[in-house]
């Protein structure tokens, strides 16, 4: 039996106190929630009217078949009634096909229960991250810092459990304009600590059905146990974890309160460094929105601001390393004229100035019915950096503009 496809909306964990019983679709629900009670409670009548004859008559073999029948059928029953058990299936299956491809131990994956094996969707091996310290340009003293501080506490647990002062932080926040590496940043610290990688959706914790969604919450934690050294990275977290109001969402502010819980980890030794290699690191660009509970649980914190002169012009080298650039280009002169871009900004300026020899080419075919091949491309000039500059707007500029636009 079928629930009917739009009833979630009708039983969420807040609304079902005042579900209008008057709808149809509610109504459905309603009727088909009660064909399966009623097929629970009759497959456990049949059951126990089968087990009694078999004991009546005293044939052992009719008992034991009679009992594993009676075990199917009632876990049929029970799993047909559970909402999200197709959901759990594919995800399930899902998560085997990531396992394999982490090459995961069997014995590792076996113990993982069915909230955890959901969440490993959201695991990244880190073999797989392609983002190095090489590719961040104009961030090496935060560079030298994360390694001192998270990278060498993952790497070598055993030195730092030495002292009490050498305690490894339990969060890290990565803050500042959008645009100015926070991810990447992320990304290579979890290549060089060579630990598991949880990019955490927010979607992958909340459930439309009550007391799901604390079990998965505690589902991240216990699988990053298990998992460690262990890296939970959440991407704008502001979003997660803003300041708690009066007026927030029940399931929200109990799914809030338990993450906190469980990062404390109440339920760790502390006194075993390799016992609790979990670090999680959150990026936003809205550090003033966060919970101060958030905040003290991140004692390690690190301002990824706009780059500067000689900053902008490492990044242009490392976005243009291989490409064929004419002798008057001026990296110096580009990155003055890029104040307050960010290293995304440049990353568009370099790619339309790239963009303008196609469009050259393009136009000149249109204009000329040439019919040769256009796969011949000439060198990037001055010029296209002057001109892209032009059509590229810095970040900074275009959310004041915004903002002036549409919030004032």
């Amino acid at each position: 039996m079928v629930l009917p496809s739009k009833f979630a909306r009708d039983l969420t964990e807040s609304s079902y106190r005042t579900i209008n019983f008057k709808d149809p679709q509610v109504r459905a629900l309603l009727l088909s929630l009660g064909a399966r009670a009623l097929a629970l409670v009759g497959s456990m009548v049949f059951s126990y009217f089968l087990i009694r004859y078999a004991i009546k008559r005293a044939r052992a073999l009719a008992l034991v078949g009679s009992m594993v029948f009676s075990y199917f059928l009632i876990r049929y029953a029970i799993k047909s009634m559970d909402p999200t058990h197709e959901e759990k299936q594919r995800q399930k299956e899902l998560a085997e096909i990531i396992s394999k491809k982490m090459n995961l131990p069997k014995s590792l994956v076996n113990n993982f229960n069915e909230y955890e094996m959901c969440l490993l969707t959201d695991l990244i091996n880190p073999n797989d991250i392609k983002v190095t310290w090489q590719d961040i340009g104009g961030l090496d003293e935060i560079i030298d810092n994360v390694r001192q501080t998270v990278i060498y506490p993952l790497q070598h647990p055993e030195l730092f459990s030495q002292s009490k002062l050498l305690t490894t932080p339990k969060g890290v926040l990565l803050y500042g304009p959008p645009g100015c590496g926070k991810t990447m940043l992320a990304k290579a610290i979890a290549r060089e600590a060579g630990a598991n990688f949880i990019n955490l959706q927010v979607t992958s914790l909340l459930d439309k059905w009550y007391g799901e969604s604390q079990k998965r919450t505690a589902a991240i934690f216990s699988l990053a146990r298990k998992l460690q050294p262990t890296i939970i990275f959440i991407d704008e977290i502001d979003s997660f974890m803003r300041t708690r109001q009066t007026d927030d969402h029940e399931c929200t502010r109990m799914v809030k309160t338990q993450f906190m819980t469980l990062w404390d980890g109440l339920e760790t030794d502390d006194s075993d460094p390799l016992s609790n290699r979990v670090l999680i690191i959150g990026a936003t660009n809205r550090a003033q929105d966060l919970d101060a509970a958030i905040l003290r649980r991140m004692p390690t914190r690190y301002h990824i601001s706009l780059p500067n002169l000689n900053q902008r012009m490492r990044i242009f080298e490392l976005i243009l390393s291989d490409e064929q650039l004419e002798k008057d280009v001026d990296l110096e002169q580009l990155a003055q004229q890029t104040t307050n871009y960010t290293g995304s900004d440049i990353n568009e300026i370099c790619r339309q100035a790239a963009m303008q020899r196609i469009v050259e080419l393009c136009h000149q075919q249109l204009t000329t019915n040439a019919e040769e091949s256009l796969s011949q491309l000439r060198a990037i000039k001055q010029a296209d950096f002057i001109e892209a500059i032009k059509k590229v707007r810095d970040s900074h500029q275009h959310q004041q503009s915004f903002n002036k636009l549409f919030l004032d």
